[in-house]
C-alpha cells in the first residue's frame, strides 16, 4: 500500500530527525541556552510524534 510505506517514511524521518535534533540541542545549549533548549524541546516533540504515527501505523489494517 502506497499510504502505508509513505507513513513509515514519515516516521522514520520524524524520529531520526527529532533525535538528532535533541542531541545537536544538547551540545549547543552551554554556548547558547535559548537555541540548545528550543532544540531539544522541538527535536523531542518531534521524536515523540513520529512515535505517536508508529501507534498510528499499528493500527493500519494492511491488505497485503
Amino acid at each position: 500500500n502506497k499510504f502505508v510505506a509513505r507513513l513509515e517514511g514519515v516516521i522514520w524521518i520524524l524520529i531520526y530527525g527529532g533525535l538528532l535534533a535533541l542531541v545537536l540541542g544538547l551540545f549547543v545549549m552551554p554556548v547558547d541556552d535559548d537555541m540548545g533548549r528550543g532544540l531539544v524541546v522541538g527535536g523531542g516533540l518531534t521524536a515523540l510524534a513520529g512515535g505517536g504515527l508508529i501507534y498510528v501505523r499499528s493500527r493500519i489494517k494492511d491488505d497485503s
